[in-house]
């Protein structure tokens, strides 16, 4: 009878109404009922419950709830109030009004569940009002996860969490109550006739300014809409870096996307990014490492500006290996992206001994390159590679404070004097009110078989690590940093890459570092693989990625979101 009464009421003819005040005999009231009955079924059967397919911002095909047998939704944990294929309950339905005076339908929506069923992890997705004109929809008060498998197109069921590395169909979506940020998204109702859409606003990941937010944890995710610049077509990628170029035949290792767990970040708006950098100066201080991040900058950038003539090193110079001062104008936006070669950050210099002069790194003095980016308005520092080195490393007649030489002194010791000097240099040198400080983790090399220096591999790497269990050991040198940088004065910006680039072992140039004539070079060339640095397109342009999202999360100025 429940049922019944959910039921539109019939409209019967006033004769037969008529007939309720006729005494009937048992066998015609058995007629009737049979027929209301009847008429009952048939009219149960031709309704179409709605069916909902949401699309998130961004994603290149719909997100699609399919149907479930009547006889699976009765042993769901969700509970419906009548029957449907989804796992969204109709619970009520009222009158809105917008701003035209136009009256417009409004449908709270809700779900029933319980853990069961979901090997204990919440499952709820929490209450939310949809409004057929710029609905929202409003996540409750706890912290839930809405899992959704997919068989590839539609999503086949509502069951634990599954690892989906194809854009175009759903990832595990996680939703986190009390989001402060909103996402686009669509809502298509099917009533089995036509569909109509709606924009819907859906509070779901933590907002990219809420503290919870770590940007660095995450995954890799396919992503078919990568990369931001074609293959071949930025002429500033220094050779070593342009694996395409030189003959790599696979191009998988630029359609990943990393993807965080507990929030989402923008992809890099190269427009937006330039508008923000009008007037100024962003500068890359550092290693190669920095170098390969600072030529995925440009391309990037320079992809989305029209006249690419009026995109250009000021010097005229397109090879970036040696040590220098390198600056790309934008002349569109009066500003430059520049590059300082300073692999240690810190002074290399010689030491006149007893028995002659030899080289020395000055621990505490700071390169004397400060004076071409002291005053720019965002300076990325990077430092670690160099420090592998063999002499570095060994840390004998080294390593020099003042006019001592130390005989002996471990590299993570001396990297942390190094970083140091660099604080208190940041400290009492750096105008807060006008530059933006980042420092750019350490990068992890994926050589197996041998170092850089002694035969070490990475070539037919096509794939990341999935398995956290095969990433290395965290940096101990990033553990250095991390207890430097709180006792500065001034704010960094750190960007933690070290994990997530761990997973990329596909990425490397390795054998592709150059072009080769002959197989002969080519199989030459597997002594001496390159698996520190990484091709462009690939791994450097997430790192700008997220620069850009820190840039927003904590800048000043013209960075304020």
């Amino acid at each position: 009878m429940d049922k019944n009464n959910s039921m539109k009421r019939l409209a019967f003819s006033e004769p037969f109404m008529s007939q309720r005040r006729k005494v009937v005999s048992g066998f015609s009231l058995g007629i009737g009922a049979s027929l209301l009955f009847l008429t009952l079924l048939l009219l149960n059967a031709s309704l179409k419950p709605p069916k909902i397919l949401l699309f998130l911002q961004g994603s290149a095909s719909a997100i699609s709830n399919s149907s479930s047998s009547s006889s699976s939704s009765s042993s769901s944990s969700f509970s419906w109030p009548f029957p449907i294929r989804t796992t969204y309950p109709v619970t009520s339905s009222s009158s809105v009004t917008n701003n035209n005076n136009e009256e417009r339908i409004e449908e709270t929506r809700g779900v029933n569940a319980s853990s069961e069923g979901f090997e204990k992890k919440k499952t709820l997705f929490g209450n939310f009002t949809v409004v057929r004109e710029n609905a929202t929809v409003n996540s409750s008060s706890e912290v839930h996860q809405f899992p959704l498998k997919t068989d590839g197109e539609n999503v086949t069921s509502v069951t634990d969490i599954g690892n989906f590395t194809d854009t175009r169909v759903a990832k595990d979506l996680d939703f986190a109550a009390n989001a402060s940020v909103s996402s686009n998204v669509t809502l298509v109702i099917d009533d089995g006739g036509s569909s109509t859409s709606q924009d819907v606003e859906m509070k779901g990941f933590l907002s990219l300014n809420d503290e919870n937010c770590d940007i660095y944890d995450g995954k890799w995710v396919r992503d078919d809409s990568k990369p931001y610049y074609p293959l071949g077509s930025c002429p500033f990628i220094d050779r070593d870096f342009d694996c395409h170029l030189n003959g790599r035949p696979d191009s998988d290792y630029v359609k990943w996307k990393w993807q965080p767990n507990k929030c989402d970040i923008p992809s890099l708006n190269a427009t937006d990014f330039l508008e923000r950098l009008r007037g100024q100066k962003l500068v890359f201080v550092g290693d190669s490492l920095n170098r390969n991040m600072w030529e995925s900058m440009v391309c990037i950038l320079r992809q989305s500006v029209k006249d690419k003539k009026r995109v250009f090193e000021i010097s005229g110079r397109h090879e970036f290996k040696k040590k220098g001062v390198y600056a790309f104008r934008f002349e569109d936006y009066n500003c430059s992206v520049d590059f300082v070669s300073s692999p240690f950050i810190v002074q290399e210099s010689t030491f006149k001994g007893v028995n002659g002069s030899f080289e020395t790194l000055r621990l505490d003095l700071m390169d004397r390159t400060t004076t071409t980016y002291h005053d720019a308005d965002i300076i990325v520092f990077n430092t670690g590679h160099w420090w592998t080195h063999e002499k570095t490393s060994k840390g004998e007649d080294y390593y020099q404070e003042g006019d001592h030489v130390h005989p002996r002194l471990k590299v993570l010791e001396a990297f942390k004097r190094a970083l140091t000097t660099w604080a208190r240099w940041i400290d009492e040198n750096i105008d807060v009110n006008r530059t933006l400080v980042v420092f750019r983790g350490y990068s992890p090399t994926h050589f197996r078989g041998g170092q850089w220096n002694s035969g070490g591999q990475c070539h037919k790497e096509t794939e990341p690590i999935y398995n956290r269990t095969h990433l290395q050991k965290y940096p101990s040198k990033m553990r250095a940093l991390e207890k430097v940088i709180p006792t500065m004065k001034t704010t960094v910006i750190y960007m933690n890459i070290s994990r997530l680039t761990d997973y990329r072992k596909d990425a490397h140039p390795s054998i592709y570092r150059m072009e080769y004539k002959t197989e002969a070079e080519r199989a030459a060339a597997e002594l001496h693989q390159d698996c520190s640095h990484w091709c462009l397109p690939g791994v450097p342009d997430t790192w700008n990625e997220l620069l850009y999202a820190s840039l927003l999360k904590f800048g000043s100025g013209s960075w304020k979101s």
